[in-house]
């Protein structure tokens, strides 16, 4: 696996022409975008305003089909499952799970190429029916390598029962009899139909005899005189030995009567029993493997394959598996005869008959259009335990690059990377790193996908991706001016500095319009007010806002004065809290101690003097604003007030 393959493809963009002007490109997850550049322009630049085109490249442009997305969907839930019931399977309950599993698989990419045939017929211009019809090609050469290798390295057919196997791979893929038959048999005449010899070849090249028989007989019915021929033609194809699946004799005694069965329709064809007829003499050659006789039905065989299973039927029935990449080498030989070279498709198969299962998943995806079919594929086989001794030479094994692979391609889509979320989580060495790139780079569109990601990233203890998120949309939070929203995202990403700045835009919003929003939000901060000292201070001022409201007077006179005092309070908003003890030390009864008093007055001039604690543009506001100045003459004049009746109150209590 770790040679090269030679140079890879070229992609040509349209409207691109990177003689004359140089490129640059940068690559995402999913896709490349490519521009034109000034750079190394050796002719003038143009005087004209020129702004280049910008490209943009999809590397799995297949996860923008709406079909193939159904293929995507469906699976998903399969791989997921097989990861889920792994401990469990054990011995022969493990292969037969095995088996339904990979039978589940084949029925999803059948169904998908059905309803793409039907796209495809229904097709109202021609490039959109020849665009369908591709991917009905594609979809059905995935089944057929999918099927065989399921024979080959997930049942593990033996000897006798393998062909049986490939019979019925053949009847599957090679499925233009039905049709075929549905007309002769629906003529008046069949007998007389112009294909109803090619019907009877057909049946009788993919071992379908009974089925061949039945048509013998409208040819005996309707031409007397070669009767006798079809009625021992007949005999020959019903006393055929075939190792049916419900039988018990073994392989040796299989052998000896297909021997004799062989020797019979020798001695036939030596008497000259079918000489009058050459069809039937051609079909009796054909059940005696005569390799010039199939040849010669290259059309009705259609492929190398059909040949193979055709030629194993009636010249080596009991053939082994470590025998059939013999056979299937000299029937590709034998087929293409030196007239053509063997297709992307025909270096797969045989690939598989060669039981070379990194060559298949190799040329497999060298050939497909997108790492579907090999990640599941790989993923099936490395449960089937034929990968373990297979490590890449960059740090994974195969399974796991060709899953991340995969899932980095589901991610290029706006909903399919919900799906790459499981492949990454089943990838043990590097598919959590990979999942936390991807998810870094979903656009968070709404809140909604958001809370997706956000709900994925904490399931997984991401807390780096986590506070990531929480950020942006704290962020987009505060652009929109939705202040409680952008405080709950800032809380969750445990961002004290972004806290701080919400508070700080919470408390300016007071001071604007004199009440809070989102009350809900700050009254049941709880232990999150302690992220910041500036959100410590909100949540506390807004208590003080509540127990002033319960008329708790002096509650609310000491949280006040512990804000002022204990340097919580940002010194900005130290005259919002000085006015808000105006009402208090107006109030009739004594609020404020005298300590507390002389407390509130130290905090004023600190506020006030001409040399602040910090150099604060509001403290030369104040002293140059009326306004102001009028407030504090207030605040001054009330606080003396409220000493004089706080030290007559404590100098009775004291006489008494």
């Amino acid at each position: 696996m770790e040679e090269l393959d030679g140079e890879p493809t070229v992609t040509l963009i349209p409207g691109v022409n990177s003689k004359k002007k140089q490129m640059c490109f940068d690559w995402g997850p999913g896709e490349m975008l490519v521009c034109e550049t000034s750079f190394n322009k050796k002719e003038k630049s143009e005087t004209a305003p020129n702004c280049p085109f910008i490209y943009i490249i999809w590397k799995d442009v297949d996860v923008y089909s709406h079909i193939l997305r159904k293929l995507f969907n469906e699976s998903h839930g399969i791989f997921v499952g097989l990861q889920r019931i792994e401990e469990e399977l054990t011995g022969k309950s493990r292969k037969a799970q095995l088996v339904r599993v990979s039978k589940n698989y084949r029925s999803v990419i059948r169904a998908c190429m059905e309803e793409m045939h039907q796209f495809a017929i229904a097709a109202k211009d021609p490039a959109s029916g020849r665009q369908f019809s591709s991917q009905v090609s594609i979809l059905s050469a995935m089944e057929l390598i999918w099927n065989l290798c399921e024979i080959l390295f997930i049942e593990v057919a033996p000897a006798g029962p393998l062909l049986l196997h490939l019979l019925d791979w053949v009847r599957l893929h090679v499925c233009e009899v039905d049709s075929l038959s549905a007309d002769v048999l629906g003529s008046e005449n069949p007998s007389k139909h112009e294909s109803f010899w090619n019907l009877v070849t057909v049946l009788v090249l993919q071992g379908r005899l009974d089925e061949a028989r039945q048509m013998l007989s409208k040819e005996a019915d309707a031409s007397p005189s070669s009767a006798g021929m079809c009625r021992i033609l007949g005999d020959l194809m019903r006393t055929m030995p075939i190792l049916s699946p419900g039988n018990t004799q073994t392989l040796t005694e299989l052998e000896l009567k297909w021997q004799h069965w062989r020797e019979e329709c020798e001695r036939h064809l030596q008497d000259g029993t079918f000489a009058s007829s050459p069809r039937l003499e051609s079909l009796c050659k054909i059940m005696l493997g005569d390799e010039a006789a199939l040849l010669e039905q290259k059309e009705l065989l259609s492929n190398w394959y059909h040949f193979l299973v055709t030629r194993l039927l009636y010249s080596h029935p009991t053939v082994k598996p470590i025998d059939l990449h013999f056979y299937a080498q000299s029937s590709l030989d034998m087929f293409l005869g030196g007239e053509s070279s063997p297709e992307p498709l025909d270096n797969i198969l045989m690939a598989a008959f060669e039981f070379d299962i990194h060559q298949v998943i190799k040329e497999c995806s060298i050939a497909l259009s997108n790492w579907w079919f090999v990640a599941h594929l790989t993923d099936l086989l490395d449960h089937c335990r034929l990968l373990q001794a297979h490590n890449l030479y960059f740090g994974s094994n195969m399974r796991e690059f060709l899953l991340l692979e995969y899932a980095s391609g589901l991610f290029a889509h706006h909903s399919l990377w919900q799906l790459g979320v499981d492949y990454f989580d089943y990838c043990p060495e590097l598919g959590r790193v990979s999942l936390e790139l991807h998810i870094e780079r979903i656009p968070l569109n709404t809140e909604r996908k958001a809370l997706k990601v956000l709900r994925i990233c904490e399931q997984r203890q991401m807390t780096e991706q986590v506070r990531s998120i929480c950020k942006i949309l704290a962020m987009k939070a505060v652009r929109n001016n939705r202040l409680g929203s952008a405080l709950s995202w800032s809380i969750r990403a445990k961002d004290a500095a972004f806290a701080t700045l919400v508070s700080d835009r919470f408390l300016r919003d007071y001071c604007e319009r004199g009440c809070f929003s989102d009350l809900d939000l700050i009254d049941n901060l709880g232990p999150a007010m302690m992220l910041s000292d500036r959100l410590t201070f909100l949540g506390k001022y807004r208590e003080f806002h509540r127990l002033y409201g319960e008329k708790r007077f002096g509650d609310a006179a000491s949280l006040l004065l512990s804000l002022m005092t204990s340097q919580i309070a940002p010194r900005s908003f130290w005259m919002t809290l000085l006015t808000d003890a105006l009402p208090l030390l107006e109030q009739k009864q004594v609020i404020f101690s005298a300590e507390q008093t002389y407390e509130l007055m130290r905090c004023l001039e600190d506020l006030t003097s001409g040399k602040p604690e910090r150099a604060d543009p509001d403290a030369q506001r104040l002293q140059d604003d009326d306004i102001e100045t009028t407030k504090v003459e207030m605040l001054r004049l009330a606080l003396a007030r409220n000493l004089a009746r706080a030290i007559i109150r404590e100098g009775s209590l004291e006489g008494s």
